[in-house]
């Protein structure tokens, strides 16, 4: 399992692309599944921007896991994995949106993603263990995974970081232009249906 991680580390952000074919193909979706899917997309969009505002740009490395420091501040205070957590809001969204053979493509995608980032958090959360000790020790065992928590983490000492929304911006750019590729290829094939 530990070699399909790593493959699916490397490969991550090609893996929502047979989900995105599927999604245009059998598109099929209505004014409130574009409503409601906008939404969650939306939400998802600016999970993963509040997350690289505090971790940087460091997040897309997808030869080997790395990081210069524990960010346990924004989001990460609320939930360990706030940028996967965003692509599976960001994936609903769209799935929503088209409900391409709805309910069955957005089960599937919903499992096959929470699956995926399963086995790659298992791979990151030991390096960050190894590299970071008891205080990613402390945050993991206080911080859930994948579920957010409302009262934010707060370590006796740790440092303040600052999100710096500028360089999450530069990060996040090329997700949000994908995004808006998919989203204007979806809004063509509603014009044309």
């Amino acid at each position: 399992m530990k070699e399909l991680a790593k493959i699916l580390f490397k490969f991550r952000s090609y893996t929502p692309v047979p989900f995105v074919i599927h999604m245009l193909v059998f598109y099929n979706g209505n004014p409130l599944s574009w409503i409601i899917g906008l939404i969650i997309l939306i939400l998802g969009e600016l999970l993963r921007f509040w997350g690289v505002s505090f971790a940087g740009s460091i997040t897309r490395t997808t030869s080997s896991v790395k990081a210069d420091q524990l960010v346990t501040a924004g989001p990460f205070a609320h939930v360990r994995n706030p940028l996967y957590v965003g692509n599976i809001l960001i994936y609903l969204g769209f799935g929503i949106i088209s409900l391409a053979l709805f309910p069955y493509l957005q089960i599937i995608a919903l499992v096959w993603f929470v699956f995926q980032y399963t086995l790659i958090v298992s791979i990151e959360e030991e390096f960050l263990e190894s590299k970071f000790g008891q205080s990613y020790k402390d945050y993991k065992a206080n911080v859930n995974r994948i579920v957010p928590k409302l009262k934010a983490y707060k370590p006796e000492n740790a440092g303040v970081i600052e999100p710096n929304y500028q360089k999450g911006l530069k990060s996040e750019m090329r997700t949000m232009q994908a995004l808006g590729v998919i989203l204007l290829l979806t809004i063509i094939i509603h014009l044309v249906k």
